[in-house]
């Protein structure tokens, strides 16, 4: 495996499937059945998913609601979603833990950066629920912020398409697919990565970011026994697919002054 641990950040959209709303089924099982096999392996997996294909807190000044009211609905859609993936994996005799951002004591644990460390460790799938736990943050800065506390090695962002191209494939066929591509040509190309913040996080702590499809059964798999694919976005420099620890000084903490002085949790 090219990666010790990772954190994959799943659409909320995706998991509709060809509905038009909601929670397909199928595409909830064939997403734990994808993570299961990677957990097999001893990968350590952490999953954040976001909660477009039930509510956007984005929309809500479309329909006169305040922002900040409309993010916490969306941060509360996403604990749906990753109750759901969470009930999936049980399914499959998965052990998970789900932590949220927001205290939601009957549902989930809430996130505590030293517990979900010890959760990683003992083989467990954590979940991150609810963001961050504050608005004007999407799922994308979640996954980015979360990535950089547990120290994964690799952002993969699973997507409806195969990686980033020069421009939208779904609308000109003549786009073409970059394999890998820096930090700084995402910027001045203006690609469509990630939201400025998540993405400006993951620049400045080096963290890699791959893009690509999650909906192709054993894609996941793929890409964790070193098939290339997808595109990888990274600082350019020798190490590239081989994940953020080649990067770094092995004994560097990333954000030390964040962690503080938390206790030890089982």
């Amino acid at each position: 495996m090219k990666y010790h641990r990772i954190l994959l950040k799943l659409s909320g959209e995706a998991l509709m499937g060809q509905q038009q709303y909601g929670i397909d089924a199928e595409r909830l099982m064939q997403y734990a059945s994808e993570i299961k096999t990677v957990a097999a392996t001893g990968v350590q997996i952490a999953v954040v998913i976001g909660g477009g294909n039930i509510y956007r807190g984005v929309e809500a000044e479309a329909f006169g609601l305040d922002r900040v009211q409309g993010d916490y609905m969306g941060m509360l859609a996403t604990v749906i979603n990753s109750m759901a993936l969470q009930s999936a994996l049980e399914k499959l005799e998965v052990s998970t833990r789900l932590l949220s951002g927001l205290t939601i004591q009957r549902v989930c644990e809430p996130y505590i950066r030293r517990r979900a460390v010890r959760h990683l460790e003992k083989g467990r799938v954590v979940i991150f629920g609810a963001g961050i736990g504050s608005p004007y943050f999407t799922t994308d800065s979640a996954a980015s912020l979360r990535a950089i506390e547990i120290e994964a090695d690799v952002v993969l962002k699973g997507t409806r398409v195969d990686g980033i191209y020069t421009a939208d494939p779904e609308k000109d066929s003549t786009a073409t697919r970059y394999d890998e591509i820096t930090f700084d040509e995402v910027l001045s190309k203006n690609l469509n990565v990630m939201d400025m913040t998540a993405f400006t996080l993951c620049k400045e702590n080096n963290l890699p970011i791959i893009v690509f499809d999650m909906n192709t059964e054993g894609n996941l798999q793929r890409l964790l026994d070193g098939e290339s694919m997808g595109t990888l976005v990274s600082d350019g420099k020798p190490g590239g697919r081989d994940g953020r620890k080649s990067l770094l000084d092995p004994k560097q903490t990333l954000l030390q002054p964040l962690v503080g002085n938390q206790p030890e949790q089982a």
